[in-house]
């Protein structure tokens, strides 16, 4: 008999701040958590894509020693918030244009491995740049590269093998936004999009079913829309 595929809910939040965003992820990993602590019979709860677009943040992860508060100061004077997350990964930024996604996922029902996880990321969003003729591809620095430049940034967190944070895909970014910092720390290399890369305007919402559908084949699971 063939194993059934997970499902995974999407949740489509729209434009959102990115402390809305974190309130979000911990009300659908407290689910995850709850279910755990129980050790309920009546099954787990379905994992989430949680999708979004950020007003503009600069955010740092925990591999970030304390950020010097007059570098906040001044990346908050450029008009945007200022965040310490609990992902990994150095600095980037978050803003318009950019396709946010925070998988909520039991790796139980996918495979108890972080590094697999953060490849199949990768792998998603390198068939979804070859779904635009772009040649994405990873490098020895996590996300998806095209050459010398980040298209997609990628930091997660996982507790008891439940996921959140995740990866965000420059659609139609204002890339001067990166330009103010040294994105996740990385010397000698830029930051690209798929509009900037394809010389044509690329939406979040034209990006999006693409994603999902790229998303699913490569976890091999359903997407309860």
């Amino acid at each position: 008999m063939p194993l059934l595929k997970p499902v995974i809910e999407v949740v489509n939040l729209g434009r959102i701040s990115y402390g809305e965003g974190l309130q979000a992820q911990r009300r659908f990993i407290r689910r995850h958590l709850n279910a755990l602590s129980q050790c309920s019979t009546a099954g787990s709860p379905l994992s989430a894509l949680l999708l979004c677009e950020h007003q503009p943040v600069y955010t740092i992860g925990i591999r970030t020693a304390r950020y010097p508060i007059e570098e906040e100061e001044r990346l908050k004077q450029l008009g945007a918030e200022f965040y310490r997350a609990d992902r990994g990964g150095l600095i980037t930024f978050h803003g318009p244009g950019q396709l946010v996604c925070y998988p909520i996922l039991n790796l139980a029902h996918f495979r108890k491995s972080v590094r697999w996880y953060v490849g199949e990321l990768e792998r998603t969003v390198i068939q979804l740049c070859h779904r635009f003729g772009i040649n994405g591809e990873t490098s020895p620095d996590t996300g998806v590269w095209v050459r010398d430049e980040k298209i997609c940034a990628i930091g997660i967190h996982c507790g008891r093998y439940i996921t959140s944070h995740g990866l965000a895909l420059n659609c139609n970014t204002d890339l001067r936004w990166f330009s103010h910092i040294t994105p996740c720390g990385i010397e000698g290399k830029g930051v690209t999009s798929l509009s900037h890369t394809l010389k044509r305007e690329v939406t979040v919402s034209e990006a999006m079913e693409p994603f999902l559908e790229t998303f699913a084949e490569q976890f091999n699971c359903l997407l309860k829309r």
